[in-house]
């Protein structure tokens, strides 16, 4: 009857935040620096000054303008196939690395200190399963199924959906927080809930279930 409870390395019941990525690429090579180990005199005065044609070496083609990044957050999530129409809490960090649940059983909550819906990388939505009393807002997650569409509202009044691509179980001793929380060349979504035997003597399910989504239109 509690909410998601996740892994990190170091505390067999919370989740890490993946680290952030490297920085980019080295710089490529010119045409310059893969003639210079020939080492001939002629070679080098070949070398064009700028403005000169195809051996003009000097630079590249100017790159585009990055695209303007929104500073719009997520407010609510839908999820048509399973009846789901939700606010979004903004989640944290436990004390002791776990992702805390969101407060109400019928909200779903976004983890506000990772990524942003439809940016690059994987945003983490979770949800409770039950309550005491009822079903909770993703009680019926575990039937999502390949081709399904989650849909993200966000603060600026714009909407990002994402296409569900697979769903994963896992023990929460051996939640697969590299999968998760790592770094992906796109933008991604994970649904995260309860599922497996409820223990009564922790009060906390054992496993998992994870939606693994992808970025469809933005």
């Amino acid at each position: 009857m509690t909410a998601v409870v996740v892994v990190s390395a170091a505390v067999v019941t919370g989740v890490a935040v993946a680290g952030s990525e490297p920085d980019g690429a080295a710089a490529p090579r010119t045409s310059a620096s893969r003639s210079a180990g020939a080492g001939s005199a002629a070679g080098a005065a070949g070398s064009a000054a700028p403005g000169s044609g195809d051996r003009d070496i000097a630079g590249f083609q100017d790159p585009a303008a990055p695209e303007a990044r929104s500073d719009a957050t997520p407010t609510r999530v839908s999820i048509p196939a399973i009846g789901v129409d939700a606010s979004l809490e903004d989640l944290h960090r436990g004390a002791a690395g776990e992702l805390d649940p969101p407060k109400g059983w019928d909200n779903a909550g976004w983890f506000s200190d990772g990524i942003v819906p439809g940016q690059v990388g994987p945003s983490v939505i979770a949800g409770h399963v039950d309550s005491p009393t009822s079903a909770a807002v993703f009680f019926r997650l575990d039937e999502l199924v390949a081709g399904d569409q989650v849909h993200v509202a966000m603060t600026d009044g714009s909407s990002r959906t994402f296409t569900v691509e697979k769903t994963e179980r896992a023990s929460k001793s051996a939640f697969p927080t590299s999968d998760v929380y790592g770094t992906t060349p796109t933008p991604t979504l994970r649904l995260i809930t309860c599922d497996g035997t409820f223990d009564t003597a922790t009060g906390h399910y054992t496993d998992n279930l994870i939606v693994f989504a992808d970025l469809s239109d933005g």
